[in-house]
């Protein structure tokens, strides 16, 4: 099998891939559209806008958020926590709920050495697989 038949398989029979992140067979697109690593946010200014590119684990909106959705983004090198305001939510309402894996343009929130993206636009990102992400539990 070649890399991606494998992570394919991987994901069916297990849910996960223990060699190869499906974002890692987007990076050369991600790269392309100048999308930042999110492990490579850690070095960008605070509100600075970027795009980021990544596999969604889950969607949360807690009920003290105000309406308020947060998803996690995972790309091969790290995790990212996405704030989705409400009226962006209800913009991109189809793509937010519906795609695996996402384009996310935003601005970037640095403090005490944790980083966040403020979402201002988000576009479907093709994998060469469909993982579930854990969502509103």
């Amino acid at each position: 099998m070649d890399a991606v038949d494998e992570l394919v398989a991987d994901v069916w029979a297990t849910g996960l891939s223990p060699d190869t992140h499906p974002a890692a067979f987007a990076r050369a697109h991600l790269d392309s559209l100048g999308a930042v690593p999110i492990e490579a946010l850690h070095r960008v200014p605070d509100r600075t806008r970027v795009l980021v590119g990544g596999i969604v684990t889950h969607r949360q909106r807690p009920g003290t958020a105000g309406g308020v959705t947060f998803i996690n983004l995972e790309d091969e090198t790290g995790m990212l926590n996405v704030t989705c305001s409400v009226g962006l939510w209800q913009r991109y309402r189809r793509v937010a709920r519906t795609s695996n894996a996402l384009l996310v343009r935003g601005v970037v929130e640095s403090a005490e050495g944790v980083v966040n993206l403020n979402a201002d636009r988000l576009a479907p990102l093709a994998v060469p697989v469909r993982p579930t992400s854990r969502d509103f539990r």
